[in-house]
């Protein structure tokens, strides 16, 4: 299984030379936000290859200040019983995320609400803040009058629960109809308990599209033969790292990513004996 150690620094990878580029500004234009979200999980040289394919079929990478692979922090809301996180395991088609974030090459820093339909669509609204309000968005104003407006639960009934950490690649294809990020060095933390955990040579691969579109990334992924695994970052970081959580719908998940990689090796700070 192969660890991010093995890419001692992933913007220098000679694969860049041969891939086009496009800027945020670009990108501004491929924004997706009410779309249908496919995802995979891929190990390392998986992903690796994907990106050389992707080259040669004509998908540009998103660059900010030259750097391809760049820094996410977020921070996922829910309420005291995790609610947000029991309906997504217990199927509740129509459910709602919360959650800051931040861009590590910008600086700029969102509050986002995603919708997720009985349809299986995701639409995305967001509001930029305060960096200094990331843990605290309700002290921003505008963002206080964004929630209200938008969320199915009250500001006082949520707080933190989940932190993530990754660097994410971003492409987008020729016709600019759809958009894929693969995530690398994925970290979890339940902020509530400090449990840290990670899942050694993941990565998670979305394709968002607007569904109406030709998809060559979907064909270059079927003719690698990996198919398509529906995972959440928060409701796997929520497993990892959260102790008598309810997760027997997920169990089926761990093996399915276990399977993927060709083992599982989770990496925690603190032994959560329901794993």
């Amino acid at each position: 299984m192969q660890s991010l150690a093995t890419y001692p620094d992933i913007n220098d990878l000679a694969l860049w030379h041969s891939m086009r580029l496009i800027t945020l500004n670009e990108m501004r234009s491929v924004k997706l936000m009410n779309r249908i979200d496919t995802k995979y999980v891929l190990g390392y040289d998986e992903a690796f290859t994907l990106l050389e394919r992707s080259a040669l079929a004509g998908y540009r990478v998103q660059h900010i200040d030259g750097l391809r692979a760049v820094g996410y922090d977020t921070l996922y809301y829910d309420t005291a019983e995790r609610d947000m996180y029991l309906m997504h395991h217990n199927r509740v088609l129509t459910r709602q995320k919360i959650r800051t974030r931040t861009y590590e090459a910008s600086g700029v820093t969102f509050l986002e609400i995603k919708d997720k339909s009985n349809r299986g669509r995701t639409k995305k609204q967001r509001v930029e803040i305060d960096r200094a309000h990331f843990d605290r968005f309700t002290m921003d104003a505008k963002a206080g009058d964004f929630f209200a407006s938008r969320s199915a639960f009250r500001a006082e009934d949520i707080s933190p629960a989940i932190a993530t950490h990754f660097r994410r690649i971003t492409l987008v294809n020729e016709a600019l109809t759809e958009r894929i990020t693969i995530d690398l060095d994925l970290r979890y933390t339940d902020v509530r308990s400090g449990c840290s955990a990670s899942i050694e040579g993941m990565a998670i691969l979305e394709l968002k599209q607007d569904g109406l579109s030709r998809s060559v990334m979907k064909e270059l992924l079927r003719d690698m033969r990996i198919p398509p695994l529906k995972v959440s970052k928060y409701c796997l970081a929520t497993v990892l790292t959260v102790a008598g959580i309810k997760h027997n719908r997920f169990k089926m998940k761990l093996r399915d990513i276990e399977k993927r990689l060709g083992g599982l090796t989770i990496v925690t700070n603190t032994q959560n004996n329901d794993l």
